[in-house]
């Protein structure tokens, strides 16, 4: 796994081959940060990545100058992984061991960007876009982003914006309801 772009473009991390995450494919991570060098200041946002695996989207925020954010990941190996790499970079952020929708029952914070990756074969996938739209997290001009497989269409969901192919990885792009 790489960084793709930022102050750390190019420095690779080797989870180990036991690892049960599946990291965001260098090509489809070039194109999402391509659209959103385009949209937002990486700077100046808050960001809530879900189901962060790997930690390699928090990653491509961090080089890119993000300082306010918070990563929610249930497995305690991926954790361990994600505060080892944020040491050797010498970044901060706060990182939570917790399922997703426990911790979304109790998160009040406002986030202007929230990334979900959750496993393709979750079962409560389907779930998910609305799960996070319904808890009003999101700023007034906030976004959210839900990597998934072609197995889904969340273009019915109130909030939908567009939907980004590349490869095998989609990517639904919504925006605050409330």
């Amino acid at each position: 796994m790489r960084i793709i772009g930022g102050k750390y473009k190019g420095r690779q991390f080797n989870p180990g081959k036991t690892f049960k995450a599946r990291p965001t494919t260098d090509f489809a991570k070039e194109s999402l940060f391509n659209i959103l060098t385009n949209k937002i200041d990486f700077e100046a946002i808050s960001v809530l990545d879900l189901f962060a695996g790997t930690g390699s989207i928090s990653y491509e925020f961090l080089s890119r100058g993000t300082t306010h954010l918070t990563i929610v990941e249930l497995n305690f190996k991926h954790i361990q992984f994600i505060k080892s790499v944020l040491k050797e970079l010498g970044e901060v952020a706060t990182v939570y061991r917790a399922d997703v929708f426990k911790y979304l029952q109790g998160e009040k914070t406002k986030y202007d960007l929230i990334f979900a990756d959750p496993p393709y074969d979750h079962p409560r996938f389907a779930e998910i876009p609305g799960k996070i739209l319904d808890r009003n997290i999101l700023t007034d001009e906030g976004m959210l982003i839900v990597e998934h497989s072609k197995m889904y269409d969340f273009s019915k969901i109130p909030g939908f914006l567009e939907l980004r192919k590349y490869g095998n990885v989609h990517f639904s792009f919504f925006t605050n309801l409330h």
